[in-house]
C-alpha cells in the first residue's frame, strides 16, 4: 500500500496531475467496471509544439488547377503556377475529305475556359492577373518516378499566349474566358488543317503543355478551376458559296497526372524563415509560442509528448481510456480572408518526421482534428479537439525508447494554401490543453 501511495505521489510531483474524478462519473467498459477502480483526471502533461517542412508534396493527379499569389501577412509570399499537357477526343476539321475542300475553312479565334471548382483563399476582392505560356519541355517526370511535386518547374517561353485580369467570383460564376493569341491559334489551326497534326502524338510534339502564371504585382488570392470541365476551345468556320457553319475543336486536361502546381512560397522576414531540413523541427519557443501550417507549402505542426511514459508509476495496474488534445487557432491570425478549415488531418511519424500512418482510433478508423466552432465573441473558445488516448496509451507501454510524434496538416495539403497559427502550451491567450482519463485497477 505504501508502495502504491509514494509511486501515486510520485507520478503527480512528474505530471503535475488535475483533480481526482471518481469513476462513477466517467464511462468506461464494462470490464474496468467490474472492479473496484479509480478514474484520474490528468491536465497537465507537458506537450511540445514545434513546426517541420515537408520537402515535397505530390501535386499531381489532385483534380485542380491552382493559379495565383498573394502576400500573407504571417507566412509571407506564396504563388501557384499550374502546367497541363492538352488532348483531344479529334484532331479533324468537320468534313475534310479532301484538299480542294480545305481552303473553305478559315480560323476565327482560340479561348481558354476555366471553370471554378469553388476553391479560392485570400482577398478575392481585388483583381487578380495571369498570363498564359507555352511550355517548352516534354510534361514528363523526372527518371524513376511517377508524381510532379509542388517543387517541380518545367521551361515555358517568355511570350504571352493570353492574359486576363478579373476579380475572381469562385461561388458566384461557373467560369473565366481567356482569349488567346490569335497568332497562335492559327498556326495551330493550320497544322490540323494541313493534316500535320492528326492524333495525340503529334499534336503533343507540337504543342507540349501550358502553363498559367499569375503576376506578382496585383495578385492577392490563390484560386482552383476544375480539371475535367476547363478546356481549350478553337473556333472556325466553314465557308461554301453564301453560306456560313461555324465549328470549334476541344481541348481538354485528358490526363490528369500531366497536370501539377507548381508551389513556391518566400518566408523571408517571417518568424519561420529558418525553417529547418525536413527530418528537423523548429521549436515553438522559437517562434513566439506559436506552431504554423500552410497546405501547398508543406509546413506542419508536430506534436510531442515527451514525459509520456512517465504514466506508468502511477499505478502497478492502470492504463489510459481516454485522452483528448484541444489545439487552439492563435487569436487574429485568422479571417475571413484567411478563414480556419473544418478539421486537421493527423499522422503518426517518428523522431525524423518519416510519417508511418494515419491516427487511426481502437475502432481502426482515421482519427480528425475537429473544429468546435469558427467564430465566438472573443475568439477565446475556439479550438481542434483530438482524440489520443488510444496513441499515448501505445507509447505508455511501448518497450523501446523510442517515442512517436504527432503531425497535423489541413486536409487537402496538395492542392490548397490554406493555413493556420496554434499557440503552444505556454502560449498567453490561445494554449494548447491535454485532458488524460487514466484509471487503476
Amino acid at each position: 500500500m505504501h508502495k502504491f501511495i509514494l509511486m501515486f505521489l510520485f507520478a503527480l510531483t512528474i505530471l503535475s496531475c488535475g483533480t481526482d474524478t471518481d469513476s462513477g462519473e466517467f464511462v468506461v467498459g464494462s470490464d474496468y467496471l467490474a472492479v473496484n477502480n479509480k478514474v484520474i483526471l490528468i491536465d497537465t502533461v507537458t506537450v511540445d509544439l514545434s513546426t517541420i517542412n515537408f520537402d515535397s508534396l505530390v501535386t499531381s493527379n489532385q483534380s485542380r488547377i491552382l493559379v495565383g499569389n498573394y502576400e500573407d501577412p504571417i507566412f509571407g509570399k506564396i504563388k501557384s503556377e499550374s502546367y497541363f499537357r492538352l488532348s483531344s477526343s479529334n484532331y479533324n476539321l468537320i468534313n475534310n475529305g479532301s484538299d480542294t475542300e480545305a481552303v473553305n475553312y478559315v480560323f476565327d479565334s482560340i479561348s481558354m475556359i476555366l471553370r471554378y471548382d469553388n476553391y479560392h483563399y485570400g482577398d478575392t476582392t481585388k483583381v487578380q492577373t495571369f498570363d498564359i505560356h507555352r511550355v517548352l519541355q516534354t510534361i514528363k517526370p523526372k527518371t524513376d518516378d511517377v508524381s510532379f511535386y509542388n517543387n517541380s518547374t518545367l521551361t515555358y517561353g517568355s511570350e504571352s499566349l493570353g492574359s486576363i485580369s478579373y476579380k475572381p467570383r469562385p461561388v458566384e460564376k461557373d467560369s473565366i474566358n481567356i482569349k488567346m493569341d490569335p497568332v497562335f491559334g492559327e498556326a495551330l489551326f493550320q497544322k490540323i488543317k494541313k493534316k500535320e497534326v492528326t492524333d495525340l502524338d503529334s499534336f503533343t510534339e507540337y504543342l507540349k503543355g501550358l502553363v498559367l502564371v499569375p503576376s506578382t504585382s496585383n495578385s492577392s488570392s490563390v484560386i482552383g478551376f476544375n480539371t475535367s470541365t476547363s478546356v481549350v476551345r478553337m473556333y472556325y468556320s466553314k465557308y461554301q458559296g453564301e453560306d456560313e457553319k461555324s465549328y470549334f475543336i476541344e481541348f481538354s486536361i485528358g490526363d490528369a497526372t500531366k497536370q501539377f502546381n507548381s508551389i513556391s512560397s518566400d518566408k523571408t522576414g517571417t518568424l519561420i524563415q529558418n525553417l529547418p531540413i525536413s527530418s528537423s523541427k523548429l521549436s515553438s519557443s522559437l517562434t513566439n509560442r506559436q506552431g504554423f501550417i500552410q497546405s501547398g507549402a508543406g509546413v506542419a505542426c508536430r506534436i510531442d509528448f515527451p514525459n509520456i511514459k512517465q504514466l506508468r508509476y502511477i499505478a502497478d495496474k492502470g492504463t489510459i481510456v481516454d485522452a483528448e488534445l484541444i489545439l487552439k487557432p492563435v487569436t487574429n491570425t485568422f479571417s475571413k480572408e484567411y478563414p480556419l478549415a473544418d478539421s486537421l488531418s493527423i499522422y503518426v511519424a517518428d523522431n525524423l518526421n518519416r510519417i508511418s500512418s494515419v491516427l487511426l482510433n481502437s475502432a481502426g478508423a482515421t482519427v480528425y482534428g475537429r473544429l468546435n466552432q469558427k467564430t465566438d465573441e472573443f475568439n477565446e473558445n475556439i479550438g481542434y479537439s483530438i482524440s489520443v488516448g488510444g496513441f499515448l496509451q501505445k507509447e505508455v507501454t511501448k518497450q523501446s525508447d523510442s517515442r512517436s510524434s504527432l503531425i497535423l496538416t489541413l486536409p487537402g495539403i496538395s492542392k490548397s494554401v490554406n493555413r493556420i497559427v496554434l499557440g503552444d502550451q505556454k502560449h498567453l491567450n490561445n494554449k494548447i490543453q491535454l485532458k488524460i482519463y487514466y484509471i487503476s485497477y
